[in-house]
């Protein structure tokens, strides 16, 4: 039996690692649960898999959250801190799967303990690449990736040299929009924007798709995850989602992980390394799905990954404000305060006006984030 936290376990990754986990209970035992706001299904679930503690980023739910546990002999606890309290408190696998840079201190906070990260929240490596692969190598953490198109390249790269590797390509579903007209584009709606073709995903990170801004920052997280160098990653939009990335060696060969657009094939994949474990997932049945196409991104209409390369080349504090930039305008687009045109337009503005000194520790990396946050918000009133 091995020790498990969920950081985000009402989230759509949370949600799908803890149905794996109910078809094993003999494997894991559960130590900390955290959810943003949603304390009746965060207390639901500690409850079901006797958490030792279960803790609300949101401290205004804690009320809710301790009444709910009454009784149960599960500690409940709220605020920012406490987050970082209990992915402190260690276990043998950690999945981080808070949305945005909140989930950046107790992602951190995790690997301190150096045991496994099963990294789902891009955004953390985004901010702060080199401040935490630095502390994977200083705690002798493992930093395994839960996004789908990184753990597809985990898997090709495995008995592999990075050194012998001519491209990795990560694929793209192209969002709801990817045959979308500029004008079509412009008139887009959040419900819209949220309804993703393939994949059933929390709403931040559907726009994302939507925007490509999820690929973008993909890149920059693989420009971290896997030393080959920036110039050796490459974009690629696949509609069908059923290859999830591929990586080509000097020999010409091509390995790529096919499998079903379901997110707990790459959660099961990292849970159970380096075994394998059982899924409920459909097998892939490719007569039936019956063609894969390919087609090159188009920077015109989707100019995220355009601006998120640039940020992986610039590096220093540069993608930090990237990812806070897009935060906001993505909030605000949800709120139905700007165009989805202008999500983009608004990172691009901020990533002009903003350039900050490189960070050398979390603490600076959250001051760059609040910082350009707050140049977001001044420049999205002046618009």
């Amino acid at each position: 039996m091995r020790t498990l936290s969920v950081l985000g376990a009402t989230g759509s990754v949370g949600a799908s690692t803890l149905d794996l986990v109910r078809r094993q209970p003999e494997s894991w035992r559960v130590v900390a649960l955290t959810a943003h706001s949603n304390a009746i299904d965060l207390a639901r679930l500690a409850h079901e898999f006797s958490a030792e503690v279960a803790v609300i980023a949101d401290e205004a739910g804690l009320p809710e959250l301790r009444e709910a546990l009454a009784g149960t002999g599960i500690e409940a606890a709220g605020g920012p801190a406490a987050l970082i309290e209990a992915a402190a408190r260690g276990a043998d696998v950690t999945v981080a799967a808070i949305v945005g840079c909140a989930g950046l201190a107790p992602t951190m906070a995790a690997i301190e303990q150096g045991g496994i990260v099963a990294l789902a929240n891009k955004e953390a490596l985004v901010s702060a690449g080199d401040v935490m692969t630095a502390a994977v190598a200083r705690h002798g953490a493992t930093l395994l990736p839960v996004d789908s198109e990184h753990n597809a390249i985990f898997q090709c790269l495995q008995g592999n040299d990075p050194a012998h590797v001519r491209w990795i390509t990560l694929t793209a579903s192209g969002g709801p929009f990817r045959d979308w007209s500029w004008e079509q584009l412009c008139a887009a709606t959040p419900a819209q924007a949220i309804k993703h073709p393939n994949w059933d995903m929390g709403a931040k990170i559907s726009v994302d798709s939507a925007t490509m801004f999820n690929k973008g920052l993909e890149l920059i997280e693989a420009h971290h995850l896997f030393l080959v160098g920036l110039d050796k990653l490459r974009i690629i939009v696949h509609p069908q989602s059923i290859v999830h990335s591929m990586v080509e060696y000097r020999d010409g060969s091509t390995l790529a992980q096919l499998g079903p657009s379901d997110m707990r094939v790459p959660i099961a994949s990292a849970l159970a390394w380096p075994e394998r474990m059982d899924t409920p997932c459909e097998p892939l049945d490719l007569a039936a799905i019956g063609e894969l196409t390919f087609r090159l991104p188009d920077e015109e209409r989707f100019p995220a990954t355009r601006l998120a390369r640039a940020a992986a080349q610039e590096g220093g504090g540069i993608p930090a404000v990237l990812n806070a930039a897009n935060e906001v305008a993505v909030a605000a687009f949800l709120a139905g305060q700007i165009s989805f045109t202008r999500i983009a337009a608004q990172v691009e503005h901020v990533l002009n006006a903003f350039v900050p000194a490189p960070p050398a520790c979390l603490s600076d990396v959250l001051a760059v984030d609040g910082e350009a946050r707050a140049k977001a918000r001044e420049l999205m009133e002046i618009a």
